[in-house]
C-alpha cells in the first residue's frame, strides 16, 4: 500500500495537539482583521481565538480569503516529491470557493506527478464538523485503511455528519446574508436565538428560532437525541466562539442525556468565527442523516 498524507485546511478548527496526534497536515487560511492580515493556524501563533473575539466584540471587522491553488501546490509538493500520495479534505463548497481552487490545482499537479495519487474531497462540512470528518479519516488510516478505502468511507458517510449551531448575536449572520437586517433587529430585541444546521449541499441553513440562550443550547442536544446513531459509543465534537462555559454546558447535557463518553471541545477559529461571531456554539456527531 502506498504511503499517503491526509491534508486539510484550518477551518477544521482542530487543536494543535489533535493535529499532531492525528498526523494531519493543516493548511492555514488567511483572514484580515482591522486591516491586518493573519494566518488561522491550529496553534494560534499569530492571534489567539480569545483575542480575535475580543476584537470583534470591540467593533473590529474581519474578512476571509480562500486557499488559492498556488498555496495548495506549494504545501503538497514536498510530499509528492517524496513519493507520498495525498488525500485532501476540503472546507464545504457550499460556504467557500476553496474546493474549486484546490480541485483545479490538483488536476495540474496530477500532470506533473503522474505516478502519484491526489484525491480531493469536498467535505460539505465546516468548523469541527469538517474536523470530525478529518478525525474519522485519520483514525481509519491508523487502522491500516488505504487512501482509496478512507476516501470511500468519507464519501459514504459525510452526509451523516450532523452540524447543529446556535449564535448569540444575529448581526454576524446578517453581515453574511444568513438573516435580513430587519430579522436581526427584531430577533435581538426579542432575545431570539436561531438554531441552524449545515445541509446536504454544505450550506448553513436556519432551521428554528427559540427564545433565550439556554433554550437554544438545549435544542442542540435535543436534535442530537432525535437523530444520533448509537451516541454513547461516538466521539463528539463541540466548538464555540469564545464561550467555553456554554460549550461545557452542552457537553454535560450530552453526557447526562445520551451517555456519551468521548467529547472534544475547541474554539471556533477566526475564519469561521468571522461569519458566526462571538457566542456561537456548535455540535457535531454522526446521525442517520444531517437533518
Amino acid at each position: 500500500m502506498s504511503e499517503y498524507k491526509i491534508i486539510t485546511d484550518s477551518t477544521t478548527d482542530l487543536s494543535a495537539r489533535m493535529v499532531e496526534d492525528l498526523e494531519l497536515h493543516v493548511i492555514p487560511m488567511l483572514y484580515t482583521l482591522d486591516g491586518k492580515d493573519y494566518l488561522n493556524t491550529p496553534d494560534e501563533r499569530e492571534l489567539s481565538s480569545h483575542d480575535f473575539y475580543e476584537l470583534l466584540r470591540a467593533g473590529k471587522t474581519s474578512t476571509t480569503a480562500q486557499i488559492n491553488g498556488e498555496t495548495f501546490k506549494n504545501e503538497v509538493r514536498p510530499y509528492l516529491n517524496s513519493g507520498i500520495d495525498i488525500l485532501y479534505l476540503c472546507f464545504s463548497s457550499g460556504l467557500s470557493s476553496t474546493y474549486n481552487s484546490i480541485r483545479l490545482a490538483a488536476g495540474e499537479l496530477r500532470e506533473d506527478y503522474p505516478n502519484r495519487k491526489i484525491v480531493v474531497i469536498d467535505s460539505l462540512a465546516a468548523s469541527m464538523g469538517e474536523g470530525l470528518i478529518a478525525w474519522h479519516a485519520a483514525m481509519r488510516k491508523k487502522q491500516g485503511m488505504s487512501l482509496d478505502e478512507v476516501a470511500a468511507w468519507i464519501e459514504e458517510n459525510k452526509l451523516r455528519l450532523a452540524h447543529w449551531f446556535t449564535v448569540d448575536d444575529l448581526n454576524h449572520l446578517r453581515r453574511g446574508g444568513r438573516v435580513s437586517g430587519a430579522a436581526a433587529f427584531v430577533g435581538t430585541m426579542l432575545n431570539i436565538k436561531p438554531v441552524l444546521h449545515v445541509d446536504d449541499e454544505g450550506h448553513l441553513i436556519p432551521i428554528e428560532k427559540v427564545r433565550g440562550r439556554r433554550k437554544s443550547l438545549e435544542e442542540l442536544v435535543s436534535r442530537m437525541e432525535k437523530t444520533a446513531v448509537d451516541p454513547a459509543s461516538q466521539t463528539v465534537f463541540i466548538s464555540h466562539g469564545d464561550v467555553p462555559e456554554d460549550a461545557k454546558y452542552v457537553e454535560q447535557l450530552i453526557r447526562d442525556r445520551l451517555g456519551v463518553k468521548t467529547i472534544f471541545i475547541n474554539p471556533i477559529g477566526p475564519v469561521i468565527g468571522t461569519h458566526s461571531g462571538p457566542g456561537t456554539v456548535a455540535l457535531f456527531f454522526l446521525a442517520r442523516q444531517r437533518l
